[in-house]
């Protein structure tokens, strides 16, 4: 996500990278291509303009134009300006006694029914039983979606006959079921529209006064940009919202939305869907947020998420075996197969400092692709091969390669990279989860376990610089027409 804002002001930033001492002028050319990067990621155009302003007055200060690194001091203001833009209470208060009302609102197609579903997930994670309420009884199906919905996240739906209720009546008794089934936390999922109309808006506000809901939150699709934050205006003025719901941000390149909505309404936002699954919405965090518009990662989210996806136990043998330097192939194979978990590769490894880069010069090769082929070959070994890789002979790794589809050269690499990452799984063992991130940030800088990889190519540019790498390149090209000319010349003889 955010594809397109972080290319910009990645762009911008190079700028002031290589310049020498920084001066005023240069700053303020900086500043108009984080403008354009701005404007063009559909950010609003009065908080672009305050936003630059602001960046630039603390840019053209005596700190940043006297200081050792000015361009990191610049990333810097620019990083703690967009946490201001989008700061607020991003916190979802839940009653330590009696029940909590939270009611849903949002226009048709903006994923509210299913959002619905997601913070009930979320909420019954963290120890809460939530119930669902079915209110939208204006958009056919929406009764039976949430039905659905709640028997996959295993969440009592209070419903009723939409031809004789009342949406009002249904939300009121709705919260008389939760009280008498001893549920703690009440979602209402409302009526939307295609467009902002006034009998939605009346509707909705009766549910309010009448039910008085302790949290309203609006729903809406971050891939709309502004008119994601139009909508969530009006419906601010009419119901007073206490936060806001960003949906479809996994697939928003731009990032208006998010940059935007906070200033615009003064509603914080409270959560953000980043996929379709009902696990997959997060408590959102401007810091976080800010570096990964800014590619510099986000390993706390990272460590959050491995911390609910990972076996620990698996995870706690596997580091006794690292410590004792028994990891096997086989342990190795485990540890894969764990973090495809936590969702795409690309995406986790741009949680990942330094990372975003790397993944960008991959263009289109797959990392999933490669664990695949990684794991294939492993597959392909007998138990006692993984156990022993050492074992492994010429003939086993010809066997090996056929039962994988690869080439025996590929095995060998994989078992190299193996020998060599062993004493390093030992190193991290002993580390904390950030230290480990370095590491492997590091063995992927060194092409370690990439199958594609040429790692005395990659030592060479960074050692000597890509017309090295040209040549060995060219070289090798015409060794190989040398060979293939001598086979010919062998033949005619």
């Amino acid at each position: 996500m955010f594809e397109g804002i972080t290319d910009g002001l990645t762009s911008a930033f190079s700028a002031f990278r290589g310049t020498g001492k920084i001066t005023e002028a240069n700053i303020h050319e900086g500043m108009k291509q984080v403008r354009k990067a701005l404007l063009e990621a559909d950010v609003a155009y009065d908080i672009v303009q305050k936003f630059v302003k602001d960046i630039t007055a603390q840019a053209v200060g005596e700190k940043v134009l006297k200081s050792l690194r000015p361009d990191e001091q610049i990333v810097g203001i620019v990083h703690q300006g967009l946490i201001d833009l989008m700061s607020g209470d991003h916190e979802l208060a839940i009653k330590a006694n009696g029940i909590t009302i939270i009611m849903m609102c949002g226009l048709q197609g903006s994923g509210k029914t299913t959002t619905c579903g997601k913070l009930a997930t979320k909420l019954k994670s963290e120890g809460h039983s939530p119930m669902l309420v079915a209110a939208d009884l204006q958009r056919p199906a929406a009764i039976e979606q949430l039905k659905v919905i709640g028997e996959q996240v295993g969440c009592p739906v209070y419903a009723e006959d939409p031809k004789d209720s009342d949406p009002v009546q249904v939300c009121r008794n709705g919260v008389k079921q939760a009280k008498a089934d001893g549920a703690k936390v009440v979602i209402l999922d409302t009526a939307g529209r295609l467009g902002i109309d006034e009998e939605l808006m009346k509707e909705l506000q009766r549910i309010d006064n009448r039910v008085g809901p302790d949290t309203c939150l609006f729903v809406c699709d971050a891939m709309t940009g502004q008119d994601a934050v139009n909508s969530a205006k009006a419906f601010n003025e009419a119901l007073e919202l206490d936060g806001i719901v960003l949906t479809k941000l996994d697939g928003d390149t731009r990032g208006g939305a998010a940059l935007s909505v906070r200033e615009v309404t003064g509603v914080p936002i409270k959560f953000v869907g980043v996929g379709e699954q009902l696990d997959k919405l997060e408590q959102f965090h401007p810091d976080r947020m800010a570096g990964r518009i800014l590619g510099m990662g986000d390993v706390v989210s990272l460590v959050e998420k491995a911390q609910q996806q990972f076996d620990e136990e698996e995870m706690l043998a596997q580091q006794e075996k690292m410590q004792k330097g028994k990891f096997t192939l086989d342990d190795f194979r485990k540890q894969m197969r764990q973090i495809k978990k936590l969702g795409s590769m690309r995406e986790v490894m741009k949680m990942i400092p330094g990372m975003g880069k790397v993944v960008d010069q991959m263009g289109d090769m797959n990392p999933e692709d490669d664990m695949k082929r990684i794991e294939g070959i492993i597959n392909s070994m007998t138990l006692d091969e993984r156990e022993n890789p050492e074992k492994i002979d010429r003939s086993r790794r010809t066997r090996i390669a056929a039962g994988s589809g690869v080439e025996p050269a590929e095995v060998n690499k994989l078992l190299k990279d193996f020998g060599s990452m062993g004493k390093m799984m030992q190193d991290m063992s002993n580390m904390g989860l950030r230290d480990r991130m370095k590491a492997v940030k590091q063995m992927a800088d060194g092409g370690m376990m990439d199958p594609n990889s040429d790692i005395r190519e990659k030592k060479i540019r960074s050692k000597r610089g890509p017309a090295s790498v040209a040549k060995i390149r060219d070289n090798r090209k015409s060794k190989r027409k040398d060979a293939r000319k001598a086979k010919k010349r062998n033949r005619k003889k």
